[in-house]
Order: structure tokens, then sequence, then C-alpha cells
């Protein structure tokens, strides 16, 4: 909206021609989403606790976790509002990944918003139950990456980069339908499982939509793409005004969840914001560096693939608790220091991934 506007205003000064360059837009959406959500959240805060939208605690979950409950949660909204708002002011409106990026942000927010509904204000400890979820996560993913697929104009919309090798690229054809489903649902609920203490979820997805706005900058510039041997996806320049709008909109919704947390983000805040990690990475063909910058998301869905799985062969539990930050619970450690160490952790993967721009 903004782009368009400053083309009107270009006319009367060239002044304001400045605001075409996608380095000033994506600073600007990101102070928007943060000073949005520092405006938004208290009064959210206020509303969701008067209207008893709570936290429930796990009674086999680890004790210091009893105190917890009751504090608001569903506070992903404000982030989802923020993200949407900011990157419809300052986007250029006319590409396609722009559309592509909030649809699945506001989709999957929405099964997520669902699901918290029947937990919190329903009394249905289920919500919504894991077949339902997964049917409307295929259909909200589905449409997405149907799109992607048949307008796709250059067989490198449609090609899996591997990292760290110059010259290996594999042509996914209609594979690419199938791969994009894993990738953007597993990144979804990879998120969500990881969205178990306070701030431990929300800052690693800021550190990887940094890193991934980054590189859809350069993938969106012939010049630098071309020098790093990436693919110049066209239009894929303007998702590093959206994920520098989710970037202030995470660290706004962190001045909040911080240790003690105000508010939890709920799986409306913890399924759109890996969903949209997920779409952004494919549509930037750098799939397999989501997984690099987000190990911490992968790691936390592995535990708790491999506790099921050894329970149901062989009746034993691999950690004392899954998804496995609980597990660190368990033996001790401090909230506050599993959460910081996790950051570290994230910081050093979100590192390694970009070096496999240089590193061919």
């Amino acid at each position: 909206m903004m782009l368009l506007i400053a083309q009107w205003l270009s006319v009367i000064d060239q002044g304001f021609g400045v605001v075409k360059y996608i380095t000033l837009r994506s600073i600007f959406a990101a102070i928007t989403a943060l000073v949005i959500c520092l405006l938004y959240g208290p009064s959210l805060i206020s509303w969701l606790s008067a209207a008893k939208i709570g936290q429930s605690v796990r009674s086999d979950g680890p004790e210091t976790h009893l105190s917890k409950a009751g504090t608001p949660t569903m506070g992903g909204a404000m982030i989802i509002v923020a993200i949407t708002l900011s990157t419809l002011l300052w986007s250029d409106l006319g590409v396609k990944q722009v559309w592509i990026v909030l649809f699945v942000t506001i989709g999957f927010g929405a099964i997520g918003w669902v699901d918290d509904y029947r937990k919190v204000m329903l009394g249905n400890s289920v919500g919504l139950r894991a077949r339902e979820k997964i049917v409307w996560q295929l259909v909200v993913a589905g449409l997405a990456v149907i799109f992607l697929f048949f307008s796709a104009t250059d067989v490198a919309e449609t090609t899996l980069i591997v990292p760290f090798f110059k010259n290996v690229a594999i042509e996914l054809g209609w594979l690419f339908i199938p791969f994009s489903f894993l990738v953007i649902i597993g990144s979804s609920n990879a998120v969500n499982l990881t969205d178990g203490l306070d701030g431990l979820a929300i800052l690693p997805s800021v550190m990887v939509a940094a890193g991934l706005g980054l590189i859809a900058y350069l993938a969106g510039h012939a010049i630098f793409a071309g020098y790093l041997g990436i693919p110049n996806i066209r239009g894929s320049g303007e998702l590093t005004v959206f994920c520098s709008a989710m970037v202030g909109a995470g660290l706004g919704f962190l001045w909040f969840n911080t240790y003690p947390a105000q508010v939890f983000m709920g799986d409306v805040g913890a399924l759109s914001i890996g969903a949209a990690l997920g779409v952004v990475a494919i549509m930037v063909r750098q799939e397999l560096v989501l997984v690099i910058m987000g190990g911490i998301f992968v790691l936390e869905a592995v535990s708790v693939i491999l506790q099921v799985g050894s329970y149901k062969l062989t009746g034993q539990r691999i950690f004392r608790m899954a998804p496995i930050h609980h597990h660190f619970e368990l033996k001790g450690w401090p909230e506050p220091r599993i959460i910081v160490r996790f950051w570290i952790i994230t910081v050093i993967l979100v590192l390694i991934g970009l070096s496999t721009l240089k590193i061919r």
C-alpha cells in the first residue's frame, strides 16, 4: 500500500521514490509490526484474562508448570494481526508470493484458533482431533502448493537445492506437491511442539525468519543470486518484507512472552508461524536450509517421534518426557537455562544455514 502511495507522491517529489527499495520497506515493516504488538499486546492480554482464556497444564508434566495454569493463551493472534497489517502496508501487493504466504499464515492461524477455542472456551481437552487438524492443514497447504506448482514459470521454482553442493539440484516435477506438503505441515507442527516454555519457540522463529528473509532478498536479486549460485526467483525479494514483519511481530510478542510469560501464543500462533517459515523456504527454494536453521524445531519433533515409536515397540521411553525440552526440565535444568541454551543453538544453526550460500 505504501509503495503505491509513494509512487503517486514521487510525481510531486522524487524523494518518495526511496520507498521502492525492499531494504527500507523491510526495516519499516519490522518496526511497524513491533509497534503494533507493543500497543495492542496489553489490551489483548487484559481481554484474554477477563474472558478467562487461560492455559491448561498437563497433570503429568513438570511440577514447575503448575503455576502457569490460567496464564492467558491464544496471544498468537497479535502476531498474525501485526504480520498481516505490516505486510499489507509495506510490501508490493502485486507479487503473488506475498498473497500466498499471507494465505498460509492466516489459514494455519485459523486452524490453531479453532483448536485453542475448543480447548479453552468449550472445555474440550482434545481440541481438534489429530485427523481433523491434518486434514485442514492439507487443505490450506494444498491450495498454496498447487497454485505455486501450476504458476511456476521457471524450472528453478520446483527444483530442490542441496546445500553445500554447487551443482547438485533435483528437479522434483510432480513430487514438488507432496514434498511441499511435508515441509509446510512438518514445520508448522514442529514449531507447535517447541512452544512449551516461555519464549522457547518465538525467538528461534524470529532468528529463522531473519535468515530466510536475507536469503529471499538475495534470491530476488539477479546479480546476487547469480554470484552465489542460488535460484533467482522473480518476486521472492518481497518475502523479505514479510519475514521482517515476522521478526518485528515476534520480538513484540516476546516482550510479553519472556520468562515468566504474561501470555502464551497457543496453537493459533505456533501453527501459523511454523507454516509461514515452511512456505517461505519453499518459495525461495531452500527447504533443506530450513531444516538446518530450524534444527531446534526438528529436534523437538524427532524427540516426540522417537519417544512414541520406542514406547509402542518396546514399552520403554527414551526420554523422561517429550518433547525434549521437558526431558531437560525433569533432569533439573531451570527453565531459563533451557530456553537460553536453545536460543544459542539456534543462532549457531542459522549462521550455518547462511554459510551454505557461499560454501559450495
